[in-house]
């Protein structure tokens, strides 16, 4: 996300990242194309589009964003843009938070000096590195008021997870949970929530410790799933998996961006936010990964479980006040009605499956919901 000006706005501007997986149009099997894909995509997107850690994945990004309809058209066309490019090589891209099909581990990792310091820190874990999600940036320049307001947003994090899990296979086997993705991402050293702080000082004093401990490469290796950007000004939020569908992206876009606002007025009232439990907050984690939103989630201040969809209900009337300052509401409520209706990507992948019982099915079924109307093979025509 490149900075921006506000203008005298009271409303945030709003940034998102996507993250793809490039397939083979036939097999349907991940392939280490992803610099085939963003070559043929940048004459369209520029410096919109870009490659990952693997060579299996490409990433596209927002410019920043007042209003939701600018957002929403920028993912639109990130996503038309790299699956048009892809078809042109006899490839697609689908927005899955893990590999369906295909050798994924270990991945082929991009090359340079960064990622062999990163081969040489973290060793195995580079092996599950092929897993794709969002990231939300949401405008901070205030570096202490956003290490407060994130101490608001750690309580949120499961349930973030829950409503964009879409990570159920693993490299041609179902792996029983909703997001895959984010089992596999905690097992990281800087993984995860992360924790409680006082200031943006504190926050500094934390990762010159890690980085002192040899548990990052460099600064820009802090992967909580909820931090400072180190080259934006914002607070940035990556916990969730790549969500099947733009409206999706969006919309979990603006309730984020919704509760930084509710939050920040919280803090500027004096309330730093609430310390939690790690045991409850590791728990809830748990369970949303595993369930997304087909069953219930952990309340993460009772330790109590309460149906996933109450808890993403709970989460919308929090944010209600500034969702309706931004005009977003009716957006993430109709979220909310379809993911009720349809299930998370989780559910709506294995019920492509359930289908046919192929899994290539499956990656069809995403590929067309990554970006509808954009022919996913040479014979294919728009439906």
């Amino acid at each position: 996300m490149t900075t921006g000006q506000r203008a005298g706005s009271p409303i945030p501007l709003l940034g998102v990242e996507e993250e793809f997986l490039v397939v083979d149009a036939d097999r349907g099997e991940v392939v280490p194309e992803a610099a085939t894909v963003v070559d043929r995509a940048r004459p369209t997107l520029g410096a919109r589009v870009g490659g990952e850690i693997t060579k299996l994945q490409v990433e596209t990004r927002t410019d920043p964003c007042h209003h939701l309809d600018d957002l929403s058209a920028q993912l639109v066309e990130g996503r038309a843009a790299v699956q048009a490019a892809a078809r042109s090589a006899g490839l697609r891209v689908i927005a899955s938070g893990s590999p369906v099909l295909g050798r994924a581990v270990p991945p082929p990792i991009t090359e340079g000096p960064r990622q062999d310091r990163g081969t040489a820190t973290f060793r195995g874990l580079h092996d599950e590195l092929a897993i794709c999600a969002v990231h939300v940036h949401v405008e901070e320049p205030d570096r202490d008021r956003a290490v407060l307001i994130g101490n608001h947003l750690r309580q949120h994090l499961p349930v973030f997870i829950a409503l964009t899990a879409n990570s159920p296979y693993w490299s041609e086997r179902d792996t029983g949970y909703a997001s895959w993705r984010s089992v596999t991402w905690g097992r990281w050293p800087v993984a995860g929530p992360p924790p409680y702080l006082r200031s943006a000082q504190e926050y500094d004093d934390h990762v010159d410790m890690l980085l002192d401990a040899g548990a990052l490469v460099d600064h820009g290796t802090i992967f909580w799933d909820l931090r400072l950007s180190r080259t934006h000004p914002t607070l940035e939020v990556r916990v969730a998996d790549v969500p099947l569908t733009a409206i999706e992206s969006a919309a979990l876009a603006a309730l984020v961006r919704a509760l930084v606002v509710v939050a920040g007025d919280a803090v500027d009232r004096g309330d730093a936010g609430p310390e939690l439990a790690p045991e409850l907050l590791r728990l809830a984690y748990w369970r949303a990964a595993r369930d997304g939103m087909s069953d219930r989630g952990v309340d993460v201040t009772t330790g109590r479980l309460l149906p996933a969809a109450a808890l993403a209900e709970r989460l919308v009337e929090r944010a209600r006040p500034a969702l309706d300052e931004a005009g977003d509401r009716e957006r993430v409520e109709a979220w909310l009605t379809r993911l009720a209706a349809d299930g998370d990507g989780a559910t709506r992948q294995r019920a492509a499956a359930a289908l046919r019982g192929r899994l290539t099915d499956v990656v069809d079924e995403i590929a067309t919901r990554t970006a509808p109307g954009v022919p996913t093979r040479e014979d294919s025509t728009p439906t």
